[in-house]
């Protein structure tokens, strides 16, 4: 009785933890301390799990702790290896890791439950057919989007004639055999069982194949937000109330980026759920029309436009990830700050290939948060600047989505750099930006080009400034 007392207690810890490290997580300044309070809330529950006293489970410590550290190692090599541009591919990785391991967790109380012979709780057998699909899902779903996100797989690839359609009747299909399953109950065989699930991860594979371009940060928010909710689920199934808050937790605030991210695309959450958005096809929309002149802008003079600026908002996109030109940036913030510019930070919601990609590349360069604007107040903080820069971002700044009906994204907020006084596009060439669609931008009256590498131009724009 005292043991699960002390089971209990540290299961509430570890949920104490993991809202404490979520709260802190909301600042870049206090994220790194929220990251490591939830690791003492998780390796807290993983000691209270493997202290619980089952029958015939002394013999799997040897696996359970050898499962410890050949993540652990795993873990620790990856954190050095990958690159912040190759981030968006590792969430990917981790939100299908945990769609796996529900799915796995959920064959095996199955499997236990079946070969008893008896019927299993309604309630419980329920929860283990949902284990199945949301965790099938977000594993094959975030497999296909990593492929994607590293340019494993075009986006045209595996894309079938009304693919929209197909995937509606996948989830028809699943949810018909899910129902049919719950009710034969003890009847039910493993390879029934089987079947349904590998229904449930071609859905999750088919589910992404129709969504790409400037979509992406959607659906990997999306997948977290399932990733959350099968660990939940598997919670249930195994009665571990860590699993369930921890699962809630992941659940509830990937629900609600979600929301937020198709709130800043200008889409409804049906869409993303039914697979009905997105996709490579957006190249059809945003032409230019009128002068179509491209004027460019020499080092010398994009320097004193920005050092005799008062105002001076960056506007940071994926080429800014992929230049890891970010520290830069910052050195250019500080000389101008130096000169008296007041130098901010306009953030789309869904720049770059994840959900706060953007955020984390300038925390990384020390940027104080206070100068990342959010999309409303870097409209009106843009309508005020002097100058407006462009780094690496392009379907965020394009101003077919508000005057172009025949664009893919008409409708969608993006950010007005146009109503700055003047605008600078560091860009490596003309080509389109993720979603494939042309940028107006590019050929309006206050814009000019800075064609080159990022970081590289950057890097020669300092030694400009510092030469004034």
């Amino acid at each position: 009785m005292a043991i699960n007392f002390y089971i209990e207690l540290a299961y509430m810890l570890g949920a104490v933890g993991f809202v404490w490290g979520l709260r802190l997580l909301s600042s870049p300044d206090s994220a790194r301390k929220g990251n490591l309070i939830a690791g003492v809330g998780m390796g807290l529950a993983i000691i209270a799990a493997m202290t619980m006293p089952i029958p015939g489970a002394a013999n799997n410590y040897i696996w359970i702790l050898s499962g410890l550290a050949i993540g652990g190692v795993i873990g620790t090599v990856t954190s050095h290896k990958v690159k912040m541009t190759a981030m968006p591919q590792l969430v990917s990785v981790f939100n299908g890791f945990g769609g796996a391991c529900a799915v796995l967790l959920a064959i095996v109380e199955g499997e236990r439950g079946l070969d008893t012979g008896l019927p299993i709780a309604g309630g419980q057998w329920s929860i283990t057919l949902a284990t199945l699909l949301i965790g099938g899902v977000t594993f094959t779903g975030s497999m296909l989007a990593y492929l994607k996100l590293d340019g494993r797989l075009g986006d045209n690839k595996l894309l079938l004639p009304r693919h929209q359609l197909v995937n509606q009747l996948f989830l028809l299909a699943a949810v018909v055999w899910g129902t049919m399953l719950f009710f034969k109950n003890e009847t039910t065989s493993m390879t029934e069982v089987y079947a349904f699930t590998l229904l449930c991860l071609v859905y999750g594979a088919s589910f992404v194949v129709p969504i790409g371009g400037a979509d992406m940060p959607v659906v990997i928010s999306l997948l977290n937000s399932f990733s959350g909710i099968s660990a939940a689920t598997a919670g249930i199934i195994y009665h571990n109330q860590f699993m369930l808050v921890g699962g809630i937790l992941v659940g509830a605030s990937g629900t609600i980026l979600t929301v937020m991210m198709c709130k800043a695309m200008n889409r409804s959450l049906f869409n993303v759920l039914i697979g009905g958005f997105g996709g490579s096809s957006a190249a059809a929309g945003g032409k230019a029309g009128g002068d179509q002149t491209v004027k460019e802008v020499s080092l010398n003079d994009a320097a004193i436009l920005l050092n005799y600026s008062k105002s001076v908002i960056f506007v940071p996109g994926y080429g800014l990830a992929v230049a890891q030109a970010q520290k830069v940036c910052k050195e250019i913030d500080d000389l101008l700050s130096e000169n008296g510019v007041d130098v901010k930070y306009a953030i789309h919601p869904v720049a770059g290939r994840m959900p706060g990609h953007m955020n984390v590349l300038l925390a990384e360069a020390d940027v104080p948060y206070p100068k990342l604007l959010d999309l409303d107040d870097s409209n009106n903080a843009l309508s005020q600047a002097d100058v407006a820069v462009i780094v690496g971002a392009n379907d965020v700044v394009n101003p077919a989505a508000e005057n172009d009906p025949s664009s893919p994204i008409y409708g969608m907020p993006v950010l007005q750099v146009w109503n700055a006084k003047h605008v600078i596009v560091l860009k490596r060439s003309m080509n389109a930006g993720y979603a494939g669609i042309e940028n107006p931008l590019f050929f309006h009256a206050k814009n000019r080009m800075l064609f080159g590498d990022a970081k590289n131009t950057l890097s020669k724009l300092v030694v400009e400034l510092k030469g004034l």
